[in-house]
């Protein structure tokens, strides 16, 4: 059996894919070969599409159960497959702890990991009957296991969200892989609300090991990957795409061990 990074033949559905991060997933999929589904509430601004070919866009709430699975099944029955999901949609205001009730962060877990749950089990009833099984692709992100102050619920998602994807990758085996991407930093048309305006964005970059924030064909290309047969033995697995991650401010706050200081 070869193993290759072609999707040719298969069919993929991007939640939250029509801009970003999931955007760049999707048209990483479309140019590996993938027959692309983008799914969210509202329909992109431009379509989202790759080497001449383009992903079909599917409005759905992912928080309403009924309408994910209508959804799964509509893409089942008009494809006669599913072979990859990908749980991107996701995100939240900034908001303190403080200055928020109990129910507007359940709103975000419920999106950020209620969400991811629902639209994997309706998935799971294509993929398991497949001979060929499939593969489940979370979006996780540094801030599920680092202190992530005015993201806090978000945080907490995402860090159940790894957790989750662990759990299901042992009770869906052999089947089913089921795989966590954990982005770091990533540079999109809103990152200017997280970032600020261009010298943010730089500065903030200079932040990472590499010296830049990711782009999203780059989180594509991990995406890619892992659902593609050169990934064939990987599940339960989180793979960290962050650049390097985070210099640890303490480096920076001591007055020891610095470059060009002498010791004695």
């Amino acid at each position: 059996m070869s193993i290759t990074l072609d999707l040719d033949g298969r069919v993929a559905v991007v939640t939250g894919g029509t801009r970003g991060v999931g955007a760049g997933i999707a048209r990483a999929l479309l140019q590996a070969g993938a027959d692309v589904v983008v799914c969210a509430r509202r329909p992109p601004e431009r379509p989202v599409e790759a080497d001449g070919r383009r992903a079909e866009f599917v409005s759905v709430d992912l928080r309403d159960a009924d309408a994910v699975s209508g959804f799964f099944g509509q893409v089942a029955a008009g494809r006669g497959r599913l072979d990859v999901l990908v749980n991107n949609a996701g995100g939240t205001p900034y908001r303190v702890l403080g200055e928020g009730g109990a129910a507007c962060h359940a709103r975000v877990l419920g999106l950020n990991l209620v969400a991811p749950l629902t639209a994997s089990l309706a998935a799971y009833e294509t993929m398991r009957k497949q001979r060929s099984g499939g593969s489940i692709i979370m979006i996780g992100s540094v801030s599920g296991s680092r202190p992530s102050p005015g993201t806090a619920a978000y945080g907490a998602a995402k860090a159940g969200l790894e957790n989750l994807a662990r759990s299901m990758a042992v009770e869906w085996a052999p089947a089913v892989r089921v795989n966590t991407l954990v982005l770091g930093m990533v540079r999109t048309e809103l990152s200017a609300l997280h970032y600020g305006d261009e010298a943010g964005v730089a500065a903030v970059g200079r932040t990472v090991p590499l010296g830049r924030l990711a782009e999203p064909a780059e989180v594509g290309d991990a995406a890619v990957f892992l659902a593609s047969g050169r990934a064939a033995y990987i599940t339960g697995a989180g793979l960290l795409v962050h650049g390097g991650g985070e210099r640890p401010a303490f480096l920076d706050a001591a007055t020891a061990n610095k470059s060009g200081t002498a010791t004695t």
